[in-house]
Formats: structure tokens, sequence, C-alpha cells
């Protein structure tokens, strides 16, 4: 705790900024629930997108073990290519985070005669698998954003009420006891002066 003046200037001073950290108080409070309500949200969806992906993949192999053409498969793998993921931003407990928009491929057409009635699926599925992966990226890093805040948040709460608002309470309680006192004195000296004044002879 620094130095401070035992003052009625300082008292105000004092008085006012407790005032300010216990209006700012709630609303960080809340906006640290918000963001741990969201966090959640988040690893939710993020296990959401993992399980449609391991579906995909799942998919994927099954074709590979009923068709047992991992060889033509493996062509259309390589002739895929993501070329853009188009992202957007959303204000999250004011916080704003990327968000999935859609993934573009490029791929040379398939011949139609030499491929397989069924790569049209595969490719499909291969292309959701993939655009999966990218929506989940961004789910990563719209947690890391949150979690950053939520550190953030977090310190400035605990900074208000385990150091801020204690703070300037001792402070108010220090400077109260000290004007008391001065006025406690004043107003001793005051009857000692009084008294010295009655008895100076006329």
């Amino acid at each position: 705790m620094g130095k401070i003046k035992l003052t009625k200037t300082e008292l105000k001073a004092q008085q006012d900024a407790l005032r300010q950290y216990r209006r700012f108080l709630p609303t960080l409070q809340l906006k640290k629930q918000q963001l741990q309500v969201e966090i959640r949200l988040s690893r939710e969806r993020l296990e959401e997108n993992r399980e449609q992906q391991r579906q995909l993949v799942g998919q994927l192999h099954e074709w590979i073990a009923v068709f047992g053409d991992r060889a033509m498969l493996d062509e259309v793998i390589a002739g895929l290519r993501l070329v853009r993921v188009e992202r957007g931003q959303m204000n999250i407990a004011g916080v704003m985070v990327p968000t999935f928009g859609h993934a573009e491929f490029e791929m040379p057409a398939p011949d139609p005669v030499a491929t397989a009635w069924y790569m049209d699926e595969a490719i499909s599925a291969l292309k959701d698998a993939v655009a999966l992966r990218a929506a989940g990226r961004i789910i990563e890093e719209q947690e890391r954003l949150l979690s950053n805040e939520l550190r953030t948040t977090s310190q400035r709460v605990n900074l208000f009420e385990k150091v801020k608002i204690p703070e300037c309470r001792e402070n108010i309680r220090r400077i109260q006891i000290q004007l008391g006192d001065q006025s406690t004195a004043a107003v001793a000296r005051s009857k000692i002066a009084k008294k010295k004044s009655s008895e100076v002879p006329a």
C-alpha cells in the first residue's frame, strides 16, 4: 500500500475510487461468467466438429474396404486442393473472434469413364472432412482468444476484489481516524484557549 495524504481531499478521492471500483466490478464479474459459458460452448462445438470428422473418415475407410480401390482414392486425394477458407468475425462477450464461412476447393474434373460411380460421394465426404478440419481450427482459435480474455478479465476481477477495494477501504478508515483525531485535538485546543482566556484578569 502506497503512502497517502491524510486529508479531506484524499478522503474524497479514495471514496470516489471505491465507488468506481464497486460500479465496474459487477460488469467484470458478468463478463467473466459469459466468457466461461462461451468457452464451454466452444469446447462442445469443437468436440462435435471432431466427432463429425471421425464419422466422415470412417465412411471413407468403409468405401475403401468395400470397393478395395485405395489407388483411385489416393489419386482423388492428391488432386483435391483447398484453395481458400472464407472467414468472418463475431463479437462474443466483447471479444472479436473469427468464424468459419465455407471452404473452396480445386480439383481436376474426374474422368467419368475411368472413375468409379461411388467416387462422387467419396470426393464430397473428403471435401466435408477437410472443411470440418478448417472449421475446427477456427473454433480452436475462438477458444484461445476467449481464454486469453478470460484470463485478463479474471485478473481484473481479482485486482478489484482482493487489492483495490480493500486498499481503498483501509485508506478511507485511516484518513477518517486521522481527521477524527485532528478534529478532537482542535476541540481540545479550543477549550484550553477558551479556559485560558477566561482566566486572564480583566
